[in-house]
């Protein structure tokens, strides 16, 4: 399966899993659990002109958490700054899926700072992603930018750069319903054995 990433305004073709192992090899961030934000950007006008997250200071990000035994985890992802980017995101090798298409903003209007802001706003892309107890290694490509009209060439271009934010909570498991039956059945067993013990006794 191939998918697009943009650089430049280019548009350059490359498989899935050469998009992941470029995202995959770098130090990650711990993710705290708690619902709080946790931001990337992406900037590949840039070196080392590339479309993965990255820190602030330019070095390839991912964000690392481990969810206990007995829970799920939400992860939610969102763009922000000017609406219209989307992003892949992976889990280590594993592709999680891609955010919303959101509505390609004004690169001359209003820029969203607000993470919570952006997530309300349908024009913004995000992405919730529900993954299971064990260790996780989450990072993100662009694969779609913000694009505007050069006011002097008319020609289409793009910013390739961007903001976004990761955040994580976790929620007790519910079991599954075969799960469920089977205990609801031993429960009956159960009830019923001690009830004929004491019939018995009397």
């Amino acid at each position: 399966m191939n998918i697009v990433c943009l650089r430049r305004g280019a548009i350059l073709a490359t498989t899935t899993l050469g998009c992941v192992l470029s995202i995959s090899a770098q130090a990650a961030t711990p993710l705290a659990a708690d619902g709080s934000w946790a931001a990337f950007t992406v900037d590949a006008n840039l070196p080392p002109y590339s479309f993965n997250w990255v820190d602030d200071n330019g070095s390839a990000l991912s964000f690392s958490f481990v969810i206990p035994t007995g829970y799920v985890g939400t992860l939610t992802v969102v763009d922000a700054g000017f609406s219209g980017d989307q992003f892949r995101v992976a889990d280590g090798a594993s592709v999680l899926g891609d955010t919303s298409v959101g509505v390609n903003g004004d690169v001359n209007g209003a820029v969203q700072f607000s993470f919570d802001a952006a997530l309300a706003d349908g024009n913004f892309s995000r992405g919730v992603y529900t993954l299971g107890a064990g260790a996780h290694d989450i990072s993100g490509l662009m694969i779609k930018s913000t694009s505007f009209i050069d006011a002097t060439t008319g020609a289409t271009l793009t910013t390739d750069a961007t903001l976004g934010a990761v955040s994580l909570t976790l929620a007790a498991a519910v079991p599954e319903p075969g799960t469920s039956a089977s205990l609801m059945a031993g429960l009956g067993l159960l009830a019923w054995a001690l009830r004929r013990s004491n019939v018995q006794r009397d």
